[in-house]
């Protein structure tokens, strides 16, 4: 069964709420960070990095959503973390590709970029590809490398 981790700035409560029923309808173990409200200005930030902190603490088994207005912030914040490499998707070859070629556990998306129903597929589609080494290995490496270089006084 698949663990999500989703979150979401004020701008996308509503997409977030139907993506957590699709996912649980989808037999998904969802945990909902918020927000929960259109009324909290939480900044995408904080959401991004209780996300990230999320899925360090879990050693990497669980995979994470990100919604924003539209899904660039949520992104750039969720990349300060070791270990998260989120991915901004758009369309079904950005999510398979996001995992395929980038290995991604964290995809982010816009409420005001992309609708409901195409959120849910692109979730759909992302959430069981795993990453298969292979031609983008040694570009992996090299990001984790450069991982290395910049967070190894943190």
């Amino acid at each position: 069964m698949a663990q999500i981790v989703i979150g979401c700035d004020n701008a996308a409560v509503s997409l977030k709420n139907e993506l957590v029923e699709f996912l649980k309808s989808q037999g998904a173990e969802v945990e909902d960070i918020g927000v929960a409200a259109a009324s909290d200005d939480t900044p995408y930030p904080e959401v991004a990095a209780r996300l990230a902190r999320i899925i360090i603490a879990g050693g990497g088994a669980k995979k994470g959503v990100l919604l924003c207005g539209t899904g660039i912030g949520m992104a750039i914040s969720a990349n300060k973390f070791p270990g998260i490499y989120a991915a901004q998707v758009h369309d079904a070859y950005s999510a398979e590709r996001a995992c395929l070629s980038n290995n991604a556990n964290v995809i982010t998306m816009g409420a005001r970029v992309i609708g409901a129903e195409l959120a849910k597929k692109l979730v759909a589609e992302w959430l069981p590809l795993e990453f298969v080494p292979g031609r983008s290995s040694s570009k992996i490496e090299a990001i984790r490398k450069i991982e290395r270089e910049n967070f190894r006084n943190v």
